[in-house]
């Protein structure tokens, strides 16, 4: 049984800034100097960037340079990748206590992290691993997540996750999972389309029925991302990688997501085979152009 916290929590730090309703892209090293020398202007395509603080957590160097010089000029979303939030062990003190001073040093507009586990006595594996449904998990993230937001002094958002294998033992639907862990927690979700595309198709369900039954109200940001996909036999698997353009798929359904007034930050993902800063621009121009003609039609409306 979860315990409500609520009285015993610490009001949250208010955020530098807040993101602009707007397309973003992940930050990697290989642009600093271009985004450095764009001109701060409404048509460059980002409005904000966000980043893997694990990638930050030294002291100083070439990181933090170009990071600080960016941050004066955009605002700045952190994405956790090590908390491990749904791990059966405790939440690593240490490594909080390292985001604690990175969130305090550049005061990110959001931080968010993903609904899996990554550690395990001890040990920290490379991946994402996925997690089963369960009134037992739920009670035992909320909890995590609880503990996060106070170390942190944010309120955080989980992101949905890209699986490629489902637990027998489940008992909910994942999104009832995420909107159960909101309400329990304070925290805010991550639709991340992408993922939704990948996971409806490695275990055969709509992702067009997921995307009209997800909880807009509860989202903070949404993510938009390529996959590959590996054909075995006849069969094909959706590997959530990162590393090509935003498929056909996907942006038909943050279309469909949009169409249901899901106005918020949108972010291109991009992590591997990263391409030219100009290509990556196209991607959030693209995503920017969606958000901002739906956004008008819904004024409109109004």
């Amino acid at each position: 049984m979860l315990v409500d916290r609520s009285r015993d929590r610490l009001p949250f730090i208010r955020p530098r800034c807040a993101l602009p309703c707007r397309a973003g892209v992940g930050l990697k090293p290989e642009h600093y100097a271009a985004i450095l020398a764009e001109p701060l202007a409404p048509d460059c395509g980002v409005g904000w960037f966000e980043l893997h603080p694990e990638n930050y957590l030294g002291a100083g160097g070439p990181p933090h340079y170009f990071l600080e010089r960016i941050r004066d000029r955009y605002p700045l979303s952190f994405h956790g990748v090590g908390l491990s939030i749904g791990g059966a062990g405790a939440l690593d003190k240490a490594h909080l206590g390292e985001l604690r001073r990175l969130v305090d040093r550049y005061q990110p507009a959001q931080f968010s992290e993903h609904l899996a586990w990554s550690s395990h006595g001890g040990a920290y594996l490379n991946d994402l691993l996925p997690l089963p449904y369960t009134k037992q998990t739920l009670a035992l993230v909320a909890d995590h997540v609880d503990q996060a937001q106070q170390a942190l002094g944010r309120r955080m958002l989980i992101e949905n996750p890209a699986t490629y294998l489902g637990f027998a033992t489940s008992t909910m639907p994942e999104i009832d999972f995420l909107a159960q862990l909101s309400l329990r927690s304070g925290c805010g979700l991550l639709l991340d389309v992408n993922n939704v595309c990948v996971s409806a198709a490695n275990h055969g369900f709509s992702a067009e029925s997921y995307i009209d039954r997800f909880p807009i109200s509860l989202v903070g940001e949404v993510h938009l991302a390529g996959h590959a996909v590996l054909e075995d036999g006849g069969d094909s698997v959706l590997i959530d990688s990162h590393d090509r353009p935003v498929g056909d798929t996907v942006w038909s359904l943050y279309d469909r997501l949009l169409r249901r007034g899901c106005m918020t930050p949108v972010l291109i993902e991009w992590d591997g085979d990263i391409p030219a800063w100009s290509r990556l621009q196209a991607e959030a121009r693209r995503a920017g152009a969606m958000l901002a003609q739906h956004g008008q039609a819904f004024a409109e409306a109004s």
